[in-house]
């Protein structure tokens, strides 16, 4: 308890606030929200929000202004966005006391009347959030010191939730989410966020709305993709086995993403797939991106958002190229499963959570190229093209792969690596050409090159030649540039016989 009090305290020292309450000794300033949840549960936070009573927004406008620089966007609701001077962290949120009232309960994220109060009590202000963990307060300013200073207000009892590990909705769960029913999706990352269960009353009210995700108003959604493609990021980054456990047992992925479900029911050859079907291989290869032979292999490097994403979707088209001959197959399905992709996040605009939708993409469509190739036999041009491009994310593609392997169980129940472990030798092999071990020498001669020397047209067979040259380049036939005129000219001349 006295940990997190100091956490907190440590905002009453802040020098504007101390500057605020002498110029209005009638102040009361309280650090509400998501700063106050983390401070109690210990976790770093950039976001900082405060409410400010017994001050009129015209006066706080002008005081704040001489302490900092002040953004008035949301100044008609009677927020501001504030910077002191000299501080270097996120722009910190200032507002009045607030109500906000649900304008038809369409359970649209923007559909709310807002007024701010100068005067509304702080608890009136804590009960328009969403959740108890979110609606608590801690008086950092205040004129009473018969009350104290640094207290916790907490009229919702979020304090005991973050006991218990519980997120709850403050007051009826039915009326929380049809004010808004973003939270739906909310709670679900809050859950994720910090692995909370979430309580049942709430779950059930989940369980009830959550075909409201889709609901709209004419041809505009209640919900925006925009506003879904933020949580959903959050949420699969922050946990992504849990996130993917609440959003499928919730109903949000078959609203969402109907295509992943088809995953589950869907066959594999037990002669490489032990684990089980589509849906099980997924989930072990998303576990698998956390467990120790994976931060063995990589020296405890995360995994990018990108690879998380790109193992959820890389099996995706599977079922939907399933094919009997002399055993299962799924021919074609990395690439079918990276168009999935891309049309799954384009329609929930993922990008908008953050996501590299391109590079997600890229790996997928390339995440059996340990299989498809005889690694032995890959040129080099090719191991160049995918783990030594900049405009390619090899090392999260090689992410992936190991992923993909190690939740491929034959019924020895030991993932085959050999591919694998081949591919990096090449890789590193390859490396030792390059000084700083992450680009190649550059080529030693151009298209430019060609058509001067040979007096060649623009045509494909310029890309031929170079790409010709390019593998005898790096495989150490040719050197130098004099050599590379003698070695396309003799290509030239082979061709035209």
């Amino acid at each position: 308890m006295q940990t997190w009090t100091k956490n907190l305290e440590k905002w009453a020292k802040i020098p504007f606030l101390a500057r605020l309450a002498k110029q209005f000794p009638q102040a009361e300033v309280f650090l509400v929200g998501g700063a106050v949840r983390d401070a109690i549960l210990g976790r770093p936070t950039k976001d900082f929000d405060f409410v400010v009573r017994g001050v009129n927004k015209n006066d706080l406008e002008k005081f704040l202004g001489k302490e900092g620089k002040v953004n008035l966007v949301g100044k008609r609701f009677g927020v501001f966005k504030f910077r002191p001077k000299g501080y270097m962290g996120e722009e910190i949120d200032i507002a009045l006391p607030r109500t906000e009232h649900s304008l038809g309960q369409t359970g649209a994220y923007r559909d709310f009347k807002i007024q701010s109060n100068a005067n509304l009590k702080i608890e009136d202000d804590l009960s328009r959030r969403d959740f108890t963990i979110n609606a608590m307060a801690f008086r950092v300013v205040t004129s009473n010191k018969r009350q104290g200073t640094n207290c916790l207000v907490d009229p919702f009892n979020g304090l005991d939730d973050l006991k218990k590990g519980v997120i709850r909705t403050v007051g009826k769960p039915e009326l929380r989410f049809r004010e808004d029913y973003s939270r739906l999706l909310r709670a679900v990352r809050f859950a994720c966020q910090l692995n909370f269960e979430i309580e049942t009353k709430t779950w059930k009210s989940i369980l009830k709305n959550i075909k409201n995700l889709n609901k709209k108003i004419g041809d505009e959604r209640i919900v925006p993709y925009e506003v879904i493609a933020k949580e959903l990021i959050r949420a699969v980054n922050q946990n992504p086995l849990w996130s993917i456990e609440l959003l499928d047992k919730s109903g949000a992925l078959k609203i969402l993403m109907p295509e992943l479900l088809k995953s589950k029911g869907c066959p594999q050859p037990k002669i490489f797939h032990s684990e089980g079907d589509c849906w099980i291989h997924m989930l072990l290869a998303v576990e698998n991106l956390f467990g120790k032979k994976f931060k063995k292999e990589f020296k405890n490097e995360k995994p990018t958002p990108e690879v998380i994403w790109g193992a959820i979707f890389h099996d995706i088209a599977k079922p939907y190229t399933i094919t009997m001959a002399d055993r299962l197959r799924f021919n074609n399905h990395d690439n079918l499963s990276a168009k999935m992709f891309r049309q799954i996040a384009e329609k929930l605009k993922l990008s908008a959570g953050g996501l590299n939708i391109e590079t997600v993409e890229k790996i997928i469509n390339k995440h059996m190229l340990a299989v498809h190739s005889q690694v032995a036999a890959m040129k080099d041009t090719t191991l160049e093209k995918y783990f030594f491009n900049p405009n390619f994310p090899g090392q999260e593609l090689l992410m992936l792969i190991f992923a993909d392997i190690s939740a491929t169980i034959p019924p020895s129940g030991r993932p085959d690596f050999s591919s694998f472990n081949l591919l990096k030798k090449r890789i590193a092999k390859l490396a030792k050409k390059s000084k700083n071990k992450k680009q190649l020498p550059k080529p030693i001669l151009n298209g430019h090159d060609l058509i001067k020397t040979f007096k060649l047209k623009s045509s494909p067979q310029i890309g031929q030649l170079l790409l010709a040259l390019r593998e005898a380049q790096l495989s150490g036939k040719v050197k130098t540039k004099k050599q590379g005129l003698i070695y396309v000219k003799k290509l030239i001349k082979v061709s035209s016989e």
